[in-house]
């Protein structure tokens, strides 16, 4: 006998919506909802599920039987099943047993909707609510000032399972890290925190890319309620949460979401644009109407259900063409004969709006690779509507400009300098991510070239110049105190290095640059601008010297900023200057205390009516080696 009652959830409206890709808040209807019927405690399911001929929800409570629990399938063709089966509770774990109509082939899925997951490598969905008290109202109110793209933005980047372990070697959980991390994170001076994929997702060397749970933060750490304390407690510290969002790819596991029903229900159906490749993954079928209420809906949900203020969207390039990865005669042309895929396009403008409509004070981040055109200007004006886009083509020329030992430079003065030829093209955020430490990479210090000393002033100096650059800034991990191996998932960073002077150096070094970057208005206020930047010289090849101006709005506030990229000491170095006044030194990064030389400008500099740079004014300063120095005018 069949146990399950006929309830719904759903209304006409919904249903429009689902099929017409415009709903929004699907997980309130779709998954399984601790409901009360008639006065009876329970749990209505509701899956989508077109091609199947049954569904039965099997767990725990039924031994796992299929047919006891058998779903109603919906009258109005929208390929939902549901029902409500009293007596159920929290903590019951189950999965969706869907018979296809698609030659009798039984698939045994998770719910895509569920909101925990057992632990890994446990594959079942756990009925769980999201019942929290929240106590971050005073950070909600004023997220908006705090987010916005003329603030100070820099992100700490974060994969939970390696930041720290216990001394057993164990995970830390959630609410260890709510005290940990972000007691951390505030000392250090990060505006925001960006965590790798927390979704649920099966396998631990794909970092968390591979996502299977998509609603459910990974029970690795801990219980829902735990990851929000954990984004509560960032909120009360006055730090943002960024959360990397993978509408990209999925994998093929047999309880996720590909061949759901027996058909190719979320993937494209053609292998040219249904699988990824690179990652061995399922790419989702971005034309289908269900599937992009599926995804903007879960981008919602953890910007409503979990306070986050921001989603940096991975591998959106390999979204955007047709060929990504892929040979001649592997890909088909769009109906225009190019390479860009209309369907993603279109999705994304789509979930843009979608976010900046509902939440106008979080911001979406782009990680893309290409010249693709917009992706960081509004929707309206025929962009792809992120808020900021990584610029990886500085993170290329800076890392490689740095790897040179410092006599070659001056042959490459033109690759540190390139950037700013299209800096302002997008609202650039200046990565140096978890991908540039690993595979062979080496970490960030260990790029570095020269002898200890110089290894450390030149990590320094790239950090002062990263900060001083045009754009946000990202960070990850380990990169804030000088890691010298590469990342490695499977362990902690390597925190012991703190106890050695050179390392403490580059934390305090890096605590100081949030310090200033937050302080002093002319680095956040126009970063996004070409208003807010202006070369002084840019042409001393010789010396392998930069000298620029970062403006704000009010140009008494404008700083000065001079780059040293040799280790010798120019003792009575000339730049040319906009205004009469002195030069006050506010960041040097050869300081005594970073474990640096002691070379700097230790008393206000006059400034001379000296004709210099093309300028009717100038100073004479000291120009510490492998070091970045950066004035006020007063």
């Amino acid at each position: 006998m069949n146990q399950v009652q006929p309830h719904s959830l759903f209304t006409d409206f919904d249903i429009d919506l689902f099929k017409a890709g415009k709903h929004f808040q699907l997980y309130e209807k779709l998954g399984a909802h601790l409901i009360e019927v008639d006065g009876v405690k329970g749990v209505y399911f509701a899956v989508w599920a077109p091609s199947a001929r049954s569904v039965s929800v099997v767990g725990d409570f039924n031994f796992w039987v299929q047919g006891e629990h058998q779903l109603n399938v919906r009258w109005d063709e929208s390929g939902i099943w549901e029902g409500f089966i009293p007596g159920i509770d929290k903590g019951t774990t189950y999965k969706y047993k869907i018979q296809s109509n698609n030659g009798g082939l039984i698939t045994e899925k998770a719910d895509p909707f569920a909101l925990y997951c057992e632990h890994p490598p446990h594959t079942a969905s756990v009925i769980w609510d999201l019942d929290y008290k929240w106590k971050d109202s005073k950070w909600m109110e004023i997220r908006k000032d705090k987010n916005g793209l003329d603030k100070p933005f820099s992100v700490y980047e974060v994969h939970l399972g390696s930041w720290k372990r216990n001394a057993d070697g164990k995970f830390l959980t959630y609410i260890e890290l709510a005290d940990q991390l972000v007691s951390y994170v505030k000392e250090t001076g990060f505006t925001h925190v960006e965590f790798m994929p927390i979704m649920e997702y099966p396998y631990d060397p794909s970092w968390g890319y591979q996502l299977v749970g998509y609603f459910a933060p990974t029970s690795r750490f801990g219980k829902p309620q735990d990851f929000m304390l954990l984004v509560d407690k960032l909120h009360q510290a006055g730090i943002g949460v960024i959360l990397d969002w993978v509408p990209s790819h999925f994998p093929d596991d047999a309880h996720g979401l590909g061949f759901f029903d027996g058909s190719n229900l979320y993937e494209h159906p053609d292998r040219r644009k249904g699988y990824h490749p690179d990652w061995k993954s399922l790419v989702f079928n971005y034309g289908r109407n269900e599937v992009r209420s599926f995804l903007i809906s879960n981008a919602i949900f953890w910007l409503k259900q979990y306070h986050v203020d921001g989603l940096r969207v991975d591998a959106v390039a390999s979204m955007l063409y047709l060929d990504y990865s892929r040979k001649e005669g592997e890909w088909e042309p769009n109906i225009f004969g190019g390479r860009e895929n209309l369907d993603t396009i279109s999705f994304l403008i789509d979930f843009n709006e979608a976010v900046y409509a509902n939440f106008p004070d979080v911001q979406t981040i782009a990680e893309e690779s290409t010249s693709f055109p917009m992706v960081s200007r509004p929707t309206f004006l025929g962009g792809l509507g992120f808020g900021m886009k990584w610029m990886m083509g500085w993170m290329h020329d800076t890392l490689q400009y740095f790897a040179k030992e410092s006599v070659y430079r001056k042959y490459h003065q033109n690759d540190i300098t390139f950037s700013m030829t299209y800096a302002f093209t997008e609202n650039f955020m200046l990565p140096l991510s978890h991908d540039e430490v690993v595979y062979g990479k080496h970490s960030i210090q260990g790029r570095m070239p020269g002898d200890e000393w110089q290894r450390f002033a030149n990590l320094r100096l790239l950090y002062g110049y990263m900060f001083t650059h045009p754009g946000a800034k990202l960070l990850f991990m380990g990169g804030e105190f000088g890691q010298t191996s590469e990342w490695n998932f499977e362990g902690s960073l390597d925190w012991h290095l703190l106890q050695y002077a050179f390392h403490d150096g580059i934390k305090k070094c890096i605590t100081d640059l949030n310090n200033l970057y937050k302080n002093y208005p002319a680095l956040y206020e126009k970063q996004f601008s070409a208003e807010g930047f202006e070369w002084i010289n840019y042409s001393d090849n010789e010396n392998s010297v930069l000298a620029y101006i970062r403006k704000g709005n009010k140009e008494k506030e404008n700083l000065i900023v001079v780059c040293n990229m040799t280790p010798v000491v120019h003792e009575n170095y000339r730049i040319g200057l906009p205004t009469k006044g002195k030069l006050t030194e506010v960041f040097n990064s050869d300081n005594e205390e970073y474990n640096g030389s002691g070379v700097n400008n230790s008393k206000p500099i006059k400034i001379e009516t000296t004709p210099w740079n093309g300028r009717e004014f100038s100073a004479e300063i000291i120009l510490a080696p492998l070091g970045i120095s950066v004035f006020k005018i007063g």
